[in-house]
């Protein structure tokens, strides 16, 4: 199964959210933190970003949003074991 990182600018076009944006929702839990690429390099898996629109369209709460940040933040750890 291949997995799909996007850098900034396709997160951006995703979601037609501004990068500000995209760090304000990183610190208020609302958007799942960067996996870190390289030295100077971040991305989101495309997966994580789909499934944070999806919620969204849905009309979930901010809090449902923050449960399945957290929830897919901890997926990434045990797709990595």
């Amino acid at each position: 199964m291949a997995i799909t990182i996007l850098r900034l600018p396709q997160a951006k076009a995703e979601t037609g959210y501004s990068r500000s944006t995209i760090y304000n929702r990183i610190a208020q839990g609302l958007w799942p933190k960067p996996v870190k690429l390289g030295p100077r390099c971040i991305g989101w898996p495309a997966r994580e970003i789909a499934a944070i629109n999806t919620a969204r369209i849905a009309g979930k709460s901010d809090s449902e949003i923050r449960e399945l940040v957290r929830k897919l933040e901890c997926e990434r750890k045990t797709m990595a074991a």
